[in-house]
């Protein structure tokens, strides 16, 4: 199977691509459209600001290829966050807008730090094939400042201080506002799952 990895120059690379290779598969890390577009998934992961990965994914010209995308493609943290129109970080980013009329705000509680950084459950259906094999009773590695509140797209929720959307799809584009790769067995899983949607 042809995976890519999305190079946006904003995330742990490495991380995602031992994951994937733990699971039996291997993997390319790419911001060429080109392999982009004929890989049969697509991960797009990211750590950082949402103004830092927009300007890479302009400059390197993936957009447009994005938006065109009919394979499934995984956002992972931040990459789940510019799925969404608007974020409201760095005063204000106009985002890639696959999950439309979603913005992104600053995770606003008032007795708990910020960055949600840790461990936490999500609450979702068992019955969407994301979540084959997961117990409910599992956990997942948030480190997030920023979250897309609950909408149309929301698959699996979270709560700290505010619940918000963990697991998003639409169509073919899925995201996750965890880390899958830091998150241990039932991490691993989601990927497996991913992998074989």
């Amino acid at each position: 199977m042809d995976i890519a990895i999305l190079n946006t120059g904003c995330a742990n690379l490495t991380s995602i691509q031992v994951a994937i290779k733990k699971l039996g598969y291997d993997s390319i890390v790419t911001s060429d459209p080109s392999i982009v577009l004929k890989s049969k998934k697509i991960f797009l992961p990211g750590v950082g600001t949402a103004l830092a990965a927009m300007e890479q994914l302009h400059k390197k010209n993936l957009i447009n290829t994005l938006k065109k995308l009919t394979q499934p493609i995984l956002g992972i943290c931040l990459g789940m966050q510019i799925f969404s129109q608007f974020s409201e970080e760095c005063k204000g980013v106009k985002t890639i807008g696959i999950f439309d009329n979603c913005f992104t705000h600053l995770l606003k509680s008032s007795n708990l730090p910020l960055p949600h950084m840790g461990w936490n459950h999500i609450v979702f259906n068992n019955l969407h094939p994301l979540f084959k094999n997961i117990d409910k009773k599992e956990r997942f590695y948030f480190v997030h400042s920023y979250i897309i509140p609950l909408n149309k797209y929301t698959l699996a929720k979270t709560k700290y201080g505010v619940s918000f959307s963990s697991v998003m799809q639409k169509n073919n584009f899925f995201g996750v506002q965890f880390h899958p790769e830091k998150s241990g067995d039932a991490g691993a899983q989601l990927l497996k799952n991913f992998l074989e949607i």
